[in-house]
């Protein structure tokens, strides 16, 4: 699989060095107290995959050397969004062996759980077909959220809502929100599409069938199905094809539920799971002496 579309060199220098930053690299005391076998000696070390997975997250271990050793030279054998075989190498890195040593953590935090989320993404994207798109969620660690889409796109997912700015979804608040002051849901979608123009779509969140029905007559132009029942999906679909909606599943379906979600025709399943939830991908950092 090819890199997905990347990040913005100066976010993830932000994010290292607040991690380098986190880890109080400045103040190493255990390899300051190395320094008579350290001192400026160079080294090299082998970062290698224990377990398979998609790998993400090699920029963010370069920019971890980098920070601590500008001379430091980062080898990629791989590239994010690639898939590694356990035991395969990823990358080797020589510089100045104190920076090694403190980066070592900051560098593998990074790809460890970028690479988790990559390869969750790939495994939901396999298990729903080439007909259901898999989407990501606004539930990302606050302040890590470009890291994390950038993760679910190398998995081969795609990044839903990146903010509130970024489209319009009449969730069950809004909507309760709306009722409690007169208001309809028909109202709602009026003045939502109001306000952002007729090119901008807008998505409602419905828990039934009665209200996929209310949601299309009231103009929404795409169905959030939350938490519906397995057998509900299809008339929820059908209902929505004739008017020319989209659908989008979710609500805690988990990995093994999303081939049959999908065949059920939605045209999205979205997973928080996948940013939220990803168990970190095992990768090792191992000095190489000679």
């Amino acid at each position: 699989m090819s890199a997905a579309r990347g990040l913005e060199p100066g976010v993830v220098q932000r994010l290292v060095d607040a991690s380098l930053a986190e880890d109080r690299v400045d103040l190493d005391v255990t390899t300051g107290s190395l320094r008579r076998w350290i001192g400026v000696r160079q080294g090299q070390a082998l970062l290698t995959a224990r377990a398979g997975g998609v790998i993400c997250g090699l920029s963010f271990a370069r920019a971890a050397f980098v920070a601590l050793d500008p001379d430091a030279r980062f080898q990629a054998e791989l590239a994010d969004g690639d898939r590694a075989a356990a035991g395969q190498p990823i990358a080797t890195v020589s510089g100045q062996l104190d920076a090694l040593l403190r980066a070592e953590r900051t560098a593998l935090n990074w790809m460890q759980r970028l690479s988790g989320t990559a390869t969750l993404t790939a495994l939901a994207v396999e298990a729903a077909g080439p007909h259901t798109t898999i989407l990501d969620t606004r539930k990302t660690t606050p302040g890590l959220r470009a890291a994390e889409r950038y993760a679910v796109r190398c998995g081969g997912g795609v990044n839903h809502r990146d903010s509130l700015a970024s489209g319009v979804m009449l969730k069950d608040n809004h909507i309760a929100a709306v009722r409690q002051a007169g208001g309809t849901l028909r109202d709602a979608v009026a003045a939502a599409r109001a306000n952002v123009g007729p090119a901008t779509g807008v998505e409602v969140e419905v828990t039934s069938l009665d209200e996929v029905q209310e949601a299309l007559d009231a103009g929404a132009t795409a169905l959030l199905l939350d938490n519906f029942r397995v057998e509900d999906y299809p008339p929820a679909v059908e209902a929505a094809r004739a008017h020319r909606a989209r659908t989008e599943a979710s609500g805690g379906i988990t990995l093994d539920q999303i081939a049959t979600v999908a065949a059920a025709g939605v045209d999205f399943i979205s997973l928080g799971a996948l940013t939220h939830s990803a168990p970190s991908l095992d990768i090792a950092m191992d000095l190489t002496l000679g």
